[in-house]
């Protein structure tokens, strides 16, 4: 029994070190040769990024159930414990290999005469100006915190934040230590960011980051305290981003979720990121000030940290450092003067975005704002973009008269406080807000639109958001088809009245019956193959870590079903010597985000084809309203199918997901295929473009 768990346990890697292994591909990419130069800082910056998210959500949940002192969850917990040691471990290998990469980075750009230097390399020239941005600019904006026992401790610091810890001495004629003072100062990047350029010289450009421009303007800000050493040492910490959540029945959802995301503020630190050269008994004053414990992961790292900042490194006027543009393209059919509305009755639309424009979103919902014969419009929305036109469109359609409703999720984990301004303009609009289903995220991405001459719907694989639309590779199906479109209505009466029975046909729902149906899906395969049927799954998804598809997916591959498998994210399937052949999978990292959802399943040579919204993860088939639906039309078929095709073939973005971490490009000796420029290309050529 116990060799079996064992056994059981060697073929699943636990979600979180799974997700560390992601991390790691981007890093990986940031030290390609073959990427431009800023597009490297730029997948440092994601990884920094990515990497403090991760340490708010995941590693604070696991500090969390290792602190829990109940007997019930000791399985739970020595789980816990050993995932944490293993982050921790995985955590100081790739820091040194970030280091690594960043110094190169630096190097490679001087050659480029693009200098990002120190305070202390700075000529008179250079000097003069940092003086005179100190004066007339920085001055006021750099207020220090004195670390004493009389000092207000202040609950406003945030993980978004870098900072400088300080040791401010006073020495006397001989060079004895008269007096130590300690400060701790946040650098104004919301108001500055975080690289200051300097007059070029010479031809050469010069960028400063901000932690040294305020290490140079030491004196001037302490002017006046005779203090005659400077010593400044960067630091960050990461917050526990779990919201406090009231339970008091009498405080409505908004004002719940607002006071929650204050509550994060209040965070603890879970991880600690500081300058290795601090001197010791300034760290140690720094740790006593932020209760930083022996349980929080603390990092002994360079000079600067907060490298998600990189992410918005300046381009310096150098285009040719960066990735050629690729300005998304119409496609010719939807761009036309004809309704669209009309187009989408006649046949199935398909767009795949960011290659082909989000725009045509946008214009449906324009049309359906103002057209006579539109009545309702209904849809969900998960995160919305700061300046939101679909939201702009709905309010126009409410504001003429619509029926509309909007299901918005008010727990998208840190868009909360955008979707709670935008609830309370939609509501002022006349719109029909609803807030979901109480314990249950709503992640499904629908539109229904209905209409005097037949009802339409939208399913996507990624959120309504325009900024997402840019970055993110998303797929959305425009139909008319009646028996989808019906059940899409009824997804929409399921989260109004979440305890009414509905059933569905066509859609695969959860939590109502995907994960069931998903288990049939797979199940058939393996009935298909023993029969001498054609029997294969490919999918394409962000995640895999739900254990008892897993489970269904191994017993596939071992009944000689082929997987094979595209898988950006967190991946908790082990590929053993034994699966070679049976199970492939890869992970791409590109430009572009790979976040579409594509399921095909090869069915005895009759192929099912779903697209939707829903990863293999437990949260996503048990607790979340999600949906995938069926795609019928030929020629939307054809193109999900070399969607996936191109990026099974692609041996120049892809690496080789197997469970080992070791993370190796995939390379299968053919000539370079790049699978997101092959996709490109084809929709501008598709579209006629030149």
């Amino acid at each position: 029994m116990k060799s079996d768990e064992a056994k059981r346990k060697k073929l699943y890697v636990e979600r979180d070190i799974s997700w560390m292994y992601f991390n790691q591909r981007i890093l990986l990419e940031a030290a390609r040769p073959e990427v431009p130069l800023l597009e490297q800082l730029t997948f440092l910056g994601i990884y920094s990024n990515n990497l403090d998210e991760f340490f708010r959500v995941r590693v604070a949940t696991l500090n969390r159930i290792v602190e829990y002192d109940d007997k019930n969850i000791r399985e739970e917990r020595d789980t816990a414990a050993r995932t944490l040691k293993q982050i921790g471990k995985l955590h100081n290998q790739y820091y040194r290999q970030f280091e690594e990469t960043f110094a190169s980075i630096m190097e490679k750009l001087k050659q480029e005469n693009i200098h990002v230097i120190k305070d202390t390399e700075l000529t008179p020239e250079q000097e003069h100006f940092i003086t005179s941005l100190y004066r007339n600019r920085l001055n006021g904006s750099t207020n220090p915190l004195f670390l004493t026992k009389t000092s207000r401790h202040t609950d406003d610091q945030t993980d978004e934040d870098i900072y400088l810890a300080i040791r401010l001495l006073r020495k006397d004629s001989e060079g004895k230590v008269k007096m130590k003072d300690y400060a701790v100062i946040g650098l104004p990047t919301a108001e500055f960011g975080r690289f200051i350029r300097l007059p070029d010289s010479e031809g050469k450009t010069y960028l400063m980051f901000l932690d040294d421009v305020i290490r140079y303007c030491l004196p001037m800000i302490f002017i006046g305290m005779n203090y005659t050493d400077y010593e400044a040492y960067t630091f960050k910490f990461t917050k526990d981003a779990e919201m406090e959540i009231d339970s008091d029945l009498r405080t409505g959802v908004l004002q719940k979720i607002s006071k929650g995301i204050k509550s994060r503020k209040r965070g603890e630190p879970i991880r600690f990121v500081y300058d290795k050269e601090m001197p010791k008994d300034l760290l140690r004053k720094l740790t006593d000030r932020l209760n930083v414990d022996k349980n929080d992961t603390r990092v002994a790292g360079g000079r600067y940290h907060n490298f998600k900042d990189l992410m918005k490194f300046p381009d310096c006027g150098r285009s040719d450092l960066k990735y050629p543009a690729w300005p998304p393209v119409f496609k010719q059919e939807l761009n036309g003067t004809e309704s669209i509305l009309r187009l989408i009755r006649k046949q199935d639309r398909s767009l795949h975005y960011p290659y082909q424009s989000f725009d045509t979103v946008i214009r449906v919902l324009r049309e359906a704002a103002i057209s006579k014969e539109v009545k309702s419009i209904k849809m969900t929305l998960y995160r919305l973009a700061k300046d939101s036109k679909v939201v702009k469109a709905l309010i126009c359609a409410a504001q003429n008269g619509k029926k509309v409703t909007v299901i918005i999720e008010l727990l998208a984990r840190f868009d909360e406080a955008s979707n709670i301004s935008w609830s309370k303009r939609m509501q002022e609009a006349g719109i029909k807000v609803i807030f979901g289903v109480e314990g249950l995220k709503i992640h499904s991405k629908l539109v229904h639109i209905g209409t005097r001459f037949g009802d339409l719907a939208c399913i996507s694989t990624g959120n309504f958001h325009e900024g997402n639309a840019r970055m993110y590779t998303d797929f959305t199906i425009m139909t008319a088809h009646r028996s989808i479109v019906r059940e899409v209505d009824r997804v929409f009466d399921f989260i109004e009245k979440p305890y009414l029975p509905v059933n569905f046909k066509e859609l695969l729902v959860s939590p109502n019956d995907m994960r069931k149906r998903l288990t049939a899906l797979i199940n058939q395969e393996i009935k298909n193959k023993r029969q001498g049927k054609e029997a294969y799954i490919l999918a394409k998804v962000n995640h895999i870590t739900d254990a008892k598809l897993i489970r269904r997916l191994y017993a596939a591959a071992a009944a000689g079903v082929r997987l094979r498998l595209l898988v950006r994210g967190n991946c908790s399937i082990v590929v053993s010597a034994h699966d070679r052949g049976r199970i492939e999978i890869r992970g791409i990292i590109d430009r572009y985000l790979e976040h579409s959802r594509i399921l095909i399943f090869g069915h005895g040579g009759d192929e099912r084809i779903y697209i939707g919204s829903a990863d293999w993860m437990t949260r996503n088939l048990d607790n979340r309203v999600e949906a995938y639906a069926p795609v019928y039309d030929e020629a939307v078929r054809r193109e999900l199918r070399r969607i996936v095709d191109e990026g099974l073939a692609d041996n120049v973005a892809a690496r080789v997901v197997d469970g080992t971490g070791d993370n190796l490009l995939y390379d299968d000796g053919r000539p370079p295929r790049r699978s997101q420029q092959r996709l490109y290309e084809h929709y501008r050529a598709e579209s006629g473009e030149k």
